[in-house]
This record gives C-alpha cells, structure tokens and sequence, in this order.
C-alpha cells in the first residue's frame, strides 16, 4: 500500500492549488482525478463560460460598430465557435499537464504523483482508487476533498441534456438556437442570456420570479444590466413563476404565472436551466465514517471537516462557490496542515466578476448590505461618460460607485459596472483588507487615460476636492451621505 503525507482528491482548481500548495512544503501527495483534469472550472465551468462570453463580447462590438469598421455581413457559427473554445480550453488543460509531468523533474524529487481514477474514502487514512477495472489502496495522513460541484437539476423538469438542459449540455450544442428560455435570473442566468444575445441569432427568454434580475445587487447595477439586455432583445418575464416545461415536436413549451394572478404559454426551441449548483460528495466517503453533511455540501470549519484529518474545499464544502476562493481554500487548509497559515481565511473581501453587458466587478459590501448592517455610509458614483478611457473606447455604459463609513471613511466596498471593470477592483481589494481609507487613492497618480482614473474621482468627490463637481454634472456623478435611511446630497 503506497503511503502519502497527504490525499487530495479532485483536480480542479481547489484541488490542484493545494496539490501544489503541498509541494512547497515539501511532501509526498497524490491528486486523484476521475473525468477531466482542471475539472468544471475549465470544462463546463468558468473558463469555458468566460472564452464564449469574450467571443460574444466582440462579437456584440462588431455587429454594433462594424458598419464604421467596414465590417458587414456578419454570419456566426456555433461550430466555429465551439472550436475556439476548445482551442483556448485544450491550451490551459496542455499547460496544466505539462507541469505536472516536469514538477518532480524541475524539483530535483518525487513529491507528486498524479492518479486517474474514483476515489472513494474507506477509513480515515485509507482512500480506494478504481481504474479501469482494478482497485489500488492508498494510505495518508490527511485527506483533502476537492471534487467539485454539478448543476442543479429539477426533477419535475424534462432534462435530457438535449433540448432541456443545464450547462452540462450546453458545451455540445453545435449550432445556435433561434430561441431559447432561461430558468435562472441569477449571475450564471444572466450571464448566459448577455452570451446567446450578443451573437444576435437568438431570441432570449429569461424568467424571473421577482420584479428585477439579480436580486442581491443594487439598483443602479441592476438597472443598467436590465436596459442592455433589452436592448439586445431579451425578453426577462419578471414577477413569474414557472408552472410547467415539456418537450412538444422536439421543441420546449412553458407556462409562466405572474404574480398577480394571469398565466402566459411560451414555446421557444431550447431551454437552459441555471438554478444553481449541487455538492458532488456521493459515494465519497464511506457512511460509516460519520462525516457530516447537510444539503449545501460537506460541513466544514475553516476547511477541516468533522473528521480533523480530513479536509474538505472548494465547491463541495457549503462555502462561495467561485474558483478563486476554491483556490484561497486549497492552499489555506495545506499551510494549517503543515505550518501556521500567514493570514485568516475569511470571505468579507472577495473580489468578484459579473460577465455581462456591462461586466460588473465588485468588492466589498455594496449599499444593501450596508444597509442591511445597520451602517451609515458616504457614497459617491461616477459615470463611465465622464472617464476618457471609456469615452476613447466609444463604450460609455457603466459607473464606479465607492462606499466609505461615514466617520472613519475607511471604505467598504465598490462596484463598477462597465468595460475594464475587473481592473479597477484590486486595489480597492488591498485597502479594505488593510483597513484603510481612501487618501491615499484620492492623490495617487494613475495612468492616463484609465478606467481606474474614475476611483481616484470618486474618492476626491468623497474628500470634496473633484475636478468635475457632482452639483454640475447631476447626471453623471453625485457624493451623497446615507443615515438612518435617507440620502442627503453632500456638499462640493
């Protein structure tokens, strides 16, 4: 039985950061990986979804601006598409093997072995991997669980991967859709009606079952998101509930209710359903271990599970479910295994990226849940129309919103919605973790012209020293103060 110091199983970004993480220290580790090394986060997941949203994006540019560029006659195939994809996707899975086969090679040791295979924990050290008909043993002090997440299915729906599908199914979809219905007005929804619509060719459907999309974000955001949307000709059902879904003559047909009351029939030739995503912990570890579950995933403290030497990150845990925090907790729980962790894992300062038309990043709190909290705030919002580098890339749609405490002016959090968006972000990132206000950003110098030009407007509008003055330009900017529920305009 081959020993190791530590187990992990799952080759996707969780599992292969703290793979790796392991090595630094020096110790023996096996990844295991049953289908696609780099797992959903390459393959059906956020890079797959990411190259055909770049590809959308420009190809939304084109069919927009390509009259002044001489573009015309514009026909894009799904096929064609879909090789790109794979392209870009082939290239990261190539580069992630290639270092697997040269790590212990470059390192001058034999820290590292990769395993194809099912994995399944037997006991608390012992971890049984089949392939390929045969069973080997393996044995490790620790044992990190890494295996990922699937799309939710609902069992009252007709998925077949085919017509109906989750995005599982998407990925083998060879031609466009002349229509196709949405179930999910959530980030991955929206972000895959802003793909299907930019290319033009089909017909969006998005239900909604309250009366704005993306719940969770403020208004301003939302609002601008919406008007793009439409604008590209989605139609977003809002107030609705879907009652039933069916296959009729190989095409999809809904019945929508509305809240007040009325009911609609759609019929349309596809159907995505983006209703979130499930754990994948079945069969993984043997019931009588007695580790604890619940339904959004494997219980964990910090990453280590009720069986204090195993651990468990990434999606499979009830935690965010993005790729950058499946990788934060990979390589936390190595460093708390073998050595002192250099700063506490926590999720208050997650920078993320809304892939729509605008992209939308944000870090930080945004203005419902600083007002959820109970806060007092100063808020200042710029318009991408006041911004030179968004007015030399003719794509003037978008703010930056910054939200400081009201006495401290230590910043809680930023949005912005527009081109460039995820650029802006970082620093921003590094004061919130650090605790820090804004002086610093309002005097720094920063390349000309950038998008992150606006930060530094925002935070002198916030100091009242802007060059443009909210009190002028009202339609483009404003610096207002947010106490016990009402806005009041600050001064210039």
């Amino acid at each position: 039985m081959k020993k190791f110091d530590v187990i992990v199983i799952g080759a996707g970004p969780a599992g292969y950061a703290a793979a790796m993480r392991a090595v630094d220290f020096k110790k023996n580790v096996a990844l295991i990986e049953k289908d696609k090394l780099g797992g959903a986060g390459i393959h059906n997941g956020a890079l797959w979804s990411k190259t055909l949203w770049e590809i959308s994006t420009t190809a939304s540019m084109l069919r927009t601006q390509g009259s002044g560029l001489n573009v015309n006659d514009l026909d894009f195939q799904m096929d064609q598409i879909n090789d790109e994809v794979n392209t870009a996707l082939d290239g990261r899975v190539n580069q992630l093997q290639h270092h697997m086969d040269q790590i212990n090679i470059a390192l001058e040791s034999d820290f590292f072995e990769y395993i194809e295979g099912s994995a399944k924990v037997v006991s608390k050290n012992g971890v049984a991997v089949e392939s390929e008909g045969t069973t080997q043993e393996l044995e490790a002090d620790y044992i990190i669980l890494a295996t990922g997440s699937r799309p939710r299915k609902l069992p009252h729906l007709p998925i077949d991967e085919e017509i109906v599908m989750t995005s599982d199914g998407l990925p083998k979809m060879n031609k466009f859709p002349k229509s196709i219905v949405i179930l999910g007005a959530g980030v991955i929804g929206c972000e895959f009606a802003t793909i299907f619509s930019g290319f033009g060719k089909t017909k969006v459907h998005l239900i909604d079952k309250g009366d704005r999309i993306l719940p969770f974000e403020d208004e301003d955001v939302v609002r601008v998101v919406e008007k793009s949307l439409e604008e590209r000709g989605v139609l977003i059902h809002r107030n609705s509930r879907l009652t039933d879904m069916k296959v009729v003559e190989g095409a999809v047909q809904y019945n929508l209710e509305y809240t007040d009351g009325s009911t609609e029939v759609f019929d349309v030739e596809k159907a995505l359903i983006s209703v979130g995503r499930v754990p994948n912990y079945e069969n993984l570890i043997d019931e009588s271990l007695g580790l604890e579950v619940n339904n959004r995933g494997i219980v964990d403290e910090l990453t280590q599970t009720s069986i204090l030497n195993i651990y468990a990150v990434g999606d499979i845990t009830a935690d965010i479910s993005l790729v950058n925090v499946g990788e934060l907790e990979g390589r936390y729980a190595v460093e708390r295994i073998f050595g002192e962790p250099s700063r506490p894992l926590t999720y208050e300062n997650i920078s993320t990226i809304m892939f729509l038309a605008p992209e939308v990043s944000g870090v930080g709190m945004n203005e419902l849940q600083a007002q959820q909290s109970g806060l007092n705030y100063r808020v200042a919002s710029l318009d991408y129309s006041c911004i030179p580098r968004a007015v030399a890339m003719r794509t003037t749609e978008g703010f930056i919103k910054i939200i400081i405490g009201e006495n401290d002016y230590k910043i809680l959090g930023m949005r912005v919605v527009g081109q460039h968006s995820s650029s802006a972000i970082q620093a921003i990132a590094l004061l919130i973790s650090d605790g820090r206000g804004i002086e610093e950003l309002a005097e720094l110098i920063h390349p000309h012209p950038s998008i992150i030009e606006g930060i530094q407007e925002c935070c002198r509008m916030l100091l009242n020293k802007s060059i443009m003055k909210p009190k002028v330009l009202t339609e483009a900017m404003y610096c207002r103060a947010y106490r016990e529920g009402i806005y009041t305009e600050m001064a210039d």
